[in-house]
């Protein structure tokens, strides 16, 4: 096993009453090294208890005092047998009672923006169950009424990455059976990153498009053909300069 058990308890424990550095408690814990940063800012992981790892036999304390007199060193994690396979262990996403009420709303996100998505894929996303997932796609949800679509990166419920990464396996699986796609469903099938950059109306020429275009038109117009000296001075004559040479005449 990597990481100690209840990591993020014991990165609060270990920031409290150690001088270890983020670096050497974010290694050890398995976190990242801001993330443990906010915890000592009081921003991280607020209320949460801090966990003994040398009490509970995760972690000597001969590996503490090693690693607050020297910066670089890595704390080693005590071997425990009982842990070992704990990593391997795969099953649905658990999610917190505080957020299954929302899950339904992220349900209803994902069918309705990333029709593509299977079954499998959104179960995996929020941790819900099939029949769910179908009795909402086809609105026979006993609270489909009161739904409304909630992004679920918003909701807590998935990372923004996973999102993607399932977003674009369903993109490639699509392309390897052929079928053939929308405009909708085109833009739909490339990350959400870049689709909230997308825009469903035509783009509204700029000045310097109607510029551009103007001179190209001129361009394509012929220019008038002075090659010949007498026709440039034989230009056709005005009324009032021909009342001129009348009067010079006379």
């Amino acid at each position: 096993m990597s990481k100690p058990l209840m990591s993020k308890a014991t990165a609060v424990w270990l920031v409290d009453n150690t001088t270890l550095t983020f670096r050497q408690v974010a290694d050890f814990c398995g976190m990242h090294e801001l993330e443990v940063q906010g915890i000592a800012d009081g921003d991280v992981a607020t209320g949460v208890k801090g966990f003994d790892p040398v009490a509970n036999n995760q972690l000597d304390a001969i590996e503490i005092e090693k690693g607050q007199k020297d910066p670089l060193y890595k704390l080693k994690l005590k071997f425990n047998a009982a842990a070992q396979g704990e990593d391997k262990r795969r099953g649905p996403r658990y999610t917190p009672l505080s957020k299954r009420q929302d899950r339904p709303n992220a349900i209803l996100w994902l069918v309705k923006f990333h029709p593509e998505l299977s079954d499998g894929q959104i179960a995996k996303l929020v941790g819900t169950t099939k029949p769910t997932i179908q009795s909402i796609r086809e609105r026979t949800h006993w609270n489909i009424a009161s739904m409304t679509p909630i992004d679920p990166v918003a909701l807590g419920l998935c990372r923004q990455s996973e999102l993607d990464t399932a977003v674009q396996q369903a993109a490639r699986k699509r392309a390897a059976e052929g079928g053939v796609m929308s405009d909708d469903e085109r833009r739909k099938l490339v990350s959400t990153e870049q689709s909230l950059g997308m825009t469903d109306e035509p783009r509204v020429p700029s000045a310097l498009d109607i510029f551009k275009k103007d001179e190209v038109e001129e361009e394509e117009k012929s220019p008038a053909d002075f090659s010949d000296a007498e026709s440039f001075f034989n230009l056709p004559q005005s009324d009032d300069d021909e009342d001129e040479d009348d009067d010079h005449r006379r």
